[in-house]
């Protein structure tokens, strides 16, 4: 097989080595611009699990790589004059230089032929390279990197999404010897800037300078060339570097404007008949998780095991493709979090240093709170005390006995205090009786207070006999409703610890529809039972839902007085807490949301206008609810829709509720549009919460895919959420919080007391499972 690599970087020259040892017949060409010796940038970083792959793919690069390798354990975080260390992280780095070195000269001894200083714009340029007639590649690779000429002629057929990030940044070295992977935030008066540095050799270290491109502007790093702005960084980060000089890396055509923005780059297909792309042309990962050559190698192994192994050139890349898409876009999910959390790391300066700290190192989310632990215990627990110090204002004092996790520690808003940060999710049961509460929803709501969780908020509960989404939502408009309620919040305060709150709302547009096992959003006929349905502007939820009537003065008047009327009755019931729903495209969403409020009057257009009168509604209900009792409202912090609420609307929507009295804020997303197109994934609305809470300054709840108290605790200590919200897992064990408080070593405290023999043998069962798994791990023979 005739095989040309269009790029001599890792990702090429591995590629190069491991089809030509797999095959010598191949004929294998690979064509670089540089000369041997030229590389940009400094070092590189590889996990232990990138090394296995090396060492089975070709021990002899793996065996010169690894003698090459600078290790370290450590993570330095230097933030507000003081340094926070974490251990356990297990990084290994290499000079880029040698890496291309060892690649070289491996490639060259197992007979690929190197074309270096050899300019080429894309796979067009073959011929005239002399790769034409009898000399046609059956295979074109296209390692080119993050500028692709290949991936740009055939934009056609990969489809590129390319993300320019908003971010600067430059590559910069120095002789700091750094024994830690470091990491420097200094505030100034033009803004925050962060160094990201690593020890790749004796002597030598990666020093990357990053900022958001308000800082750099205000810097003055727009006017600077290479030598200025090295000057200005070695006198701004000049107490880390200790007397050592920075020193620049870069191409010369960058040297009059040295700083970058990165780029994300996502394809939708890899390869294009017998042109494949791998790295950087097909993916590109941020590099603060340092995985980009990583990715790249990786490809090589794969992309090389598919060509020798399957004969159909189509099948090969087609199965290369699939194999390496999943792991790349689970990398680059990562590679986000991490790289958005720098983008904003502005938002986080308001942290205390261990929770900034903490939440540094988990900003990818792959790394948790129980993964830590394993890493480094103790500087975990020191996390732990200073969290559960915090919340008693107490010295975070060292202690012998195992520190509370942060799930189990108290919150408290006005005259309310929880027990622990677990909340049971409102979750519409469709089971009421013209509105009252019965047996199902006392046993619902008790099972999952008698479960430990600190707080259980109703489902939407609605305002009026109109407000209802079906005729199974419960209500509180009725004196028969109150008596209803009452029943529920007597047993959960006599019987249990938990505080109960009511989540009241409107459905507006998505009224009158079916129960969810009916079909949801389906419109009930006239024959079931459907009710006329109103809303801020007369657009149906889907097309073959009721058209609404456009709501007047006077309907806002009777809306906003039902509300009001409720949250009376909710005095009376003895609720502790009110959440007013403004998420999901009920009601007040839809007057907050773009995507349904089309008004040309004062409430709607401008946010301002549209946030009118949910926050009259708000207002009005905070001033007959007792001032001791908190309220809630839940936002729909996005509308996953371009032309909808967004980031930074999400955060004035918070700020103003905020400012009215809102004593909590619940963050949720979407359900305002059936064209809406979310991102799952674990834990996916934490960060419209953190966004929120860290810019906005305000309490949050979160909620979404939230499912392991190993999250709850990531999210809590991270300053990522005050509370967080179960809905699913509640539904499957009511139990949740107190398996969780078993799992952590919680003793009685969640359990009630009649239940306590139950704890026992739930605690020995771990305890023994967790033997056994130690006694499995001893035995192995791997």
């Amino acid at each position: 097989m005739k095989i040309a690599i269009l790029g001599g970087g890792p990702a090429g020259l591995y590629l190069a080595l491991l089809l030509k040892k797999a095959d010598p017949a191949h004929r294998i060409t690979v064509l670089e611009r540089n000369r041997p010796d030229d590389t940009f940038g400094w070092g590189v970083v590889f996990s232990e699990q990138t090394l296995g792959y090396f060492q089975a793919a070709d021990p002899e690069t793996h065996a010169e790589i690894t003698a090459h390798f600078a290790r370290w354990d450590d993570i330095d975080i230097h933030y507000k004059g003081t340094t926070i260390t974490s251990g356990g992280h297990g990084f290994a780095g290499i000079a880029r230089r040698t890496l291309l070195s060892i690649l070289q000269r491996r490639a060259l001894d197992l007979g690929v032929e190197i074309r270096f200083q050899t300019e080429f714009t894309d796979d067009g340029d073959l011929e005239r390279l002399g790769l034409g007639g009898a000399d046609t590649p059956d295979v074109i690779v296209a390692a080119d990197g993050i500028n692709s000429g290949v991936r740009r002629r055939h934009a056609a057929a990969f489809q590129p999404d390319l993300d320019v990030r908003p971010a600067k940044f430059i590559w910069l070295g120095t002789t700091v010897p750094f024994d830690a992977f470091t990491f420097v935030i200094v505030e100034n008066p033009h803004g925050v800037f962060q160094a990201h540095a690593y020890r790749f050799e004796d002597g030598l270290s990666t020093f990357i300078v990053e900022c958001d491109p308000v800082s750099w502007q205000n810097a003055g790093f727009d006017e600077m060339d290479i030598d200025q702005t090295v000057a200005a960084c070695q006198e701004m980060f000049g107490p880390w570097l200790k007397g050592h000089p920075l020193m620049a890396n870069i191409p010369p055509h960058l040297r009059s404007h040295p700083w970058v923005n990165f780029n994300r780059v996502r394809c939708q297909t890899w390869f294009d008949g017998n042109v494949v792309l791998i790295g950087d042309a097909a993916h590109t990962a941020h590099f603060s998780i340092g995985s980009g050559t990583k990715l790249a190698m990786e490809d090589s192994i794969a992309l090389s095991r598919w060509l020798h192994a399957e004969p159909n050139l189509e099948k090969a890349l087609a199965g290369f493709q699939e194999e390496r898409m999943t792991d790349a876009l689970r990398l680059q999910n990562a590679a986000r979090n991490s790289m958005e959390w720098f983008e904003n790391v502005r938002r986080y300066t308001r942290l205390d240093p261990p929770q900034f700290a903490y939440s540094l190192l988990t900003r990818s989310q792959r790394v948790s709170h129980e993964n830590l632990r394993l890493r480094d215990s103790s500087y975990l627990e020191g996390v732990e005390r200073w969290f559960s110090a915090r919340v008693h204002d107490q010295p975070a004092n060292r202690s012998t006995t195992r520190p509370t996790p942060p799930m189990f520690t108290p919150f408290t808003l006005r005259g309310m205090t929880v027990r622990n940060r677990i909340v049971v999710a409102p979750m519409d049961m469709y089971s009421a009786d013209d509105g009252v509460p019965n047996e199902f929803h006392l046993v619902h709501l008790g099972a999952r207070a008698l479960g430990g969780a600190g707080l259980i908020l109703t489902e939407m509960t609605c305002i009026s006999p109109e407000a209802r989404i079906s005729l199974g939502c419960t209500g509180l408009y009725r004196p028969d409703h109150v008596a209803g309620w009452k029943r529920v919040v007597d047993f959960v305060h006599d019987r249990t610890r938990a505080k109960i709150g009511l989540q009241l709302g409107h459905s507006g547009p998505k009224g009158a529809t079916k129960r969810m096992w009916e079909g949801m959003d389906e419109p009930l006929g006239d024959d079931e039972g459907a009710w006329p349905v109103i809303a801020p502007s007369p657009i149906p939820w889907t097309a073959h839902n009721q058209i609404p009537r456009e709501m007047t003065r006077s309907d806002m008047d009777e809306v906003r007085d039902q509300f009001v009327a409720s949250t009376r009755l909710a005095v009376e019931a003895g609720f502790d807490l009110i959440e007013l729903h403004c998420a999901h495209g009920y009601l007040l969403s839809s007057f907050i949301t773009p995507l349904t409020n089309r008004r040309t009057d004062e409430y709607g257009g401008a946010l301002e206008n549209r946030l009118r009168f949910p926050l009259e509604v708000f207002r009005a209900m905070r001033a007959v609810w007792p001032e001791e009792r908190p309220m809630s409202v839940r936002i729909s912090a996005t509308d996953w829709l371009d032309e909808g609420v967004d980031g930074p609307e999400a955060v004035e929507i918070a700020r103003a509720f905020h400012a009215a009295g809102a004593d909590i804020l619940h963050i949720s997303a979407g359900q305002t549009s059936p064209k809406a197109k979310p991102v799952y994934g674990r834990i996916f609305q934490t960060p419209l919460s953190d966004r929120i809470r860290n810019e906005a300054g305000v309490p949050t709840i979160t909620v979404g895919n939230i499912t392991e108290a190993d999250q709850v605790n990531s999210i809590l200590a991270a300053g990522r959420a005050d509370l967080c919200a179960l809905a699913r897992p509640h539904l499957a064990d009511p139990n949740w919080t107190l398996r969780a408080a078993a799992e952590q070593g919680m003793g009685d405290d969640p359990w009630p007391v009649q239940y306590l023999s139950g704890a026992r043998q739930l605690e020995r069962n771990l305890e023994r499972a967790r033997q056994q798994a130690q006694e499995l791990l001893g035995t192995s023979t791997v």
